[in-house]
């Protein structure tokens, strides 16, 4: 995939991204339906931001039916890793490990995801070994 302009997507238009992902692609209507729940956003509001999406190329869209139908022109991986690395430089100044200590303190993380995060942490120490 060709390299796409480093846009930070806003907080709505990661909901339509994360809905994308999840549910493949969809009509303005498939993901207003979905949104207005969560959000209150009406049909108008959706359509002009995937339209402005479209334009920022964080959408494709298949124009071959009546309806035209969306899909994320950017990986969810891509985006969780650009969003992550300006988290880290501009909130932590830099520091991946300030990042993980604030996640860890706060508590959120299950026994599972502490449990993964134990395996990683061996398979990397045994990669620098």
């Amino acid at each position: 995939m060709a390299d796409r302009p480093h846009t930070k997507p806003t907080d709505a238009e990661i909901a339509i991204l994360q809905f994308l992902w999840q549910n493949g692609p969809s009509t303005v209507r498939q993901v207003q339906d979905t949104l207005h729940g969560q959000r209150g956003t009406g049909y108008t509001t959706t359509l002009k931001l995937m339209q402005i999406m479209f334009e920022k190329q964080l959408l494709k869209r298949d124009e071959s039916q009546r309806s035209h139908v969306y899909s994320p022109a950017i990986s969810q991986t891509r985006t969780q890793d650009d969003l992550l690395h300006r988290l880290v430089d501009q909130v932590f100044a830099g520091s991946a490990h300030q990042l993980v200590l604030r996640a860890l303190s706060s508590g959120a993380a299950t026994a599972e995801e502490l449990a993964e995060l134990r395996q990683m942490l061996d398979r990397l120490e045994g990669e620098q070994s």
